[in-house]
Formats: C-alpha cells, structure tokens, sequence
C-alpha cells in the first residue's frame, strides 16, 4: 500500500499500526512481515541510570528493533566490547559502567538511529 509521495502508509485511524509489506492491520497480517516487526518510533536510545542501584551507574539501551533471541546475542556483544558485564531485562539491555559513547558508535554502526538519553 503506497501513498503518491512513494512512501509507505505505516499507521490509520481506521486500524492502528499497518503492515509495510501487505499494507493490512498488524492484528491481520497475512504475509507475517508485521509479527517481527518491533513497536516503536525506530530509534534506539542509549542512557545512564543509577536509580535502585545504590548510586552504581548502568548504561542502559532501550528502543532495539530485535526480537528477544536478537536482543540477548547483540547483549552479549555489547558487553564484550565494552569489556563489561551487563543483562536484558524486560527488552532493555543493561552494562554495567559508562560507557554511552562507545555504544551510541557501535550501535550507529549497525545502521540504526541512536540518540544518548538522560543527562
């Protein structure tokens, strides 16, 4: 389903979030492109939080367009080249330190929109 102006239609009134491929509502998705599909805005945020932790900073990434196997492997790799330990909670991938530099460029590299959130 495309508009005039060659870009897909991604959101109705009439039926919520479309499928980009089939162009039907996400709940009726036939060609199963929307299942994998991730909701969002598209952009992966990257954020230091210290709340509940007893003043130790984690550097938090949030907003990954990746199912839960894709999260967990891409963890593992951002932990790994930040030398650091970390975990996935709740979809949100958690690394011990700071280290939001080094991750807003790693994940920039992948081709996705990183913003750095916080202060």
């Amino acid at each position: 389903m495309k508009k005039d102006n060659g870009r897909s239609l991604v959101y109705s009134s009439e039926g919520g979030r479309l499928c980009p491929a089939c162009g039907s509502a996400v709940a009726d998705c036939r060609c199963g492109t929307a299942a994998g599909a991730v909701a969002g805005d598209g952009v992966v945020r990257v954020g230091r939080e210290t709340k509940g932790r007893k003043g130790a900073g984690v550097t938090v990434v949030s907003g990954v367009p990746l199912d839960e196997a894709g999260l967990k492997t891409l963890a593992g790799e951002l932990k790994k080249a930040c030398g650091s330990g970390g975990t996935l909670r709740g979809g949100v991938i958690e690394i011990q330190g700071e280290h939001r530099d080094r991750l807003v460029t790693l994940l920039q590299a992948r081709g996705w929109i990183v913003k750095r959130s916080g202060g």
